[in-house]
């Protein structure tokens, strides 16, 4: 992106694009900070030059929440662990921290996350900032195990945040979408690491979402993906274990981590966009080729997995015990439909949390993503899809394709009002503001 490098811009005016390269956007310049200083003279610039600025990370996000025209922020040069204290329990990281690179660091130091989403190629800021989540009974999202965090706002200031200090900004900047300002650190709760046992079974359709409610009861972290046109199903249930370690096989883990999962499923997804009538066959081939297997593992080994195969995705919040209804009705009308699907449908839970603009801020929230693989046509897909899901209180993840606007959201979301306000008191010229924040926060 440009040529900039450490502490210095480009004003070289080179596109940008996501990781799906469903959105582009091209700045008027490019900064790569080295420090926090460097940073806050940049946004001071920006506002002085009537420039607008938006910091992004890895490109993860499928909607242009970081897109701009004015001043791109890459926060790459702020990274690695700042601080890690053991009787707290937490450990702060620079913004721009990849989550690989902070799980692994972490379990060198014998301490990890809680719960995480099932990709690690985010920045710390980009993914708490969208609401990045896996799945949980009891444990949340990544924001939800945020204890402190520094913003730098519109007019520079660096401002910390915390229950203690700053507790209205932190209530909404853990999942901030860009709107409050550039998170430059963020500290993580952590806990002494621990084993997950993994069990992954193929479960019939019918029977997972008879039985949802027993299998969410009854696991840590309960996920299923169903595959359209096929009434198949894979489950996946972690739960902490004693140990020790028993990883999956390497001949098993490449067959489905590597070949099933990215090699033999780019194929396949290529061909299906090449002759769209051959893929709900494809589909019954590979919901049956996986098979189950149990391993154990440190945590981050076991919530994430490559994905190399690229995508574009929606995915929406429920409240959980909407969840199994919207999913039968989303199945009848692929079923009824011309739409030929070759991406399993992902289901996942978390529990109620207290951030301001989470998706499952005040309820037991269940989610469900539908993708498309990348260059397909995906709208009349979504728009299926999202027909039910707002029918059922539904509330889009801030970093996936949603057509909401402020009048929508402001309706499922209970705080909402308290969120633009702060931004009012914050950002009042809109230094941070693009077309998207216009779109879902208003003006």
């Amino acid at each position: 992106m440009g040529t900039a490098t450490a502490g210095q811009s480009s004003t070289e005016r080179t596109a940008w694009h996501n990781w799906a390269g469903n959105v582009t956007a091209t700045p008027a310049r490019v900064v790569t900070p080295a420090s926090v200083g460097e940073l806050q003279e940049a946004v001071r610039r920006a506002a002085e030059d009537g420039l607008r600025v938006k910091a992004v990370g890895t490109g993860h996000s499928f909607t242009a929440a970081a897109a701009t025209d004015g001043v791109l922020v890459r926060p790459q040069a702020l990274a690695g662990i700042r601080s890690i204290d053991r009787a707290a329990g937490t450990v702060t990281a620079a913004a721009g921290t990849v989550l690989k690179d902070l799980n692994q660091a972490l379990a060198r130091e014998g301490l990890s996350l809680t719960n995480m989403g099932d990709i690690m190629e985010q920045t710390v800021s980009g993914a708490t900032s969208t609401g990045t989540h896996g799945t949980g009974r009891d444990s949340a999202s990544i924001a939800a195990q945020i204890r402190g965090l520094e913003l730098v706002t519109a007019d520079g200031r660096l401002l910390t945040c915390s229950e203690k200090e700053n507790p209205e900004v932190f209530a909404a900047a853990r999942l901030g979408i860009g709107a409050l300002g550039v998170v430059t650190a963020i500290t993580f709760a952590v806990e002494p690491i621990f084993f997950l046992t993994a069990r992954e079974e193929p479960m019939t359709f019918d029977r997972v979402t008879a039985e949802f409610e027993e299998h969410f009861a009854e696991n840590e972290h309960f996920e299923f993906y169903w595959f359209p046109h096929t009434g198949n199903c894979n489950t996946k249930r972690n739960n902490r274990s004693q140990g020790p370690a028993a990883p999956p096989g390497r001949v098993s883990a490449w067959i489905e981590d590597e070949l099933l999962s990215n090699g033999l499923f780019q194929a396949v997804n290529s061909l299906g966009r090449a002759v769209p009538a051959t893929i709900p066959s494809i589909a019954r081939v590979a919901s049956r080729a996986l098979s189950a297997r149990t391993y154990t593992d440190i945590p981050y080994k076991v919530f994430t997995s490559p994905r190399r195969v690229r995508f574009v995705e929606m995915e929406y919040a429920l409240p959980r015990e909407r969840v199994v209804e919207a999913l039968r009705e989303l199945r009848s009308t692929v079923d009824r439909s011309g739409l030929r699907i070759s991406f399993p449908v992902e289901v996942r839970t978390a529990p109620a949390d207290d951030i301001t603009l989470s998706t499952a801020s005040g309820r037991e929230t269940a989610y469900i993503a539908v993708h498309m693989y990348k260059s397909t046509p995906y709208q009349a897909y979504f728009t299926a899809a999202e027909r039910i899901f707002t029918a059922h209180g539904g509330r889009p993840h801030w970093g996936k394709v949603h057509t909401r606007d402020a009048g929508y959201l402001a309706e499922v979301y209970p705080r909402f009002g308290e969120f633009t306000a702060l931004r009012d008191r914050l950002d009042p010229d809109r230094v941070f503001g693009n077309d998207y924040l216009r779109r879902v926060l208003g003006d």
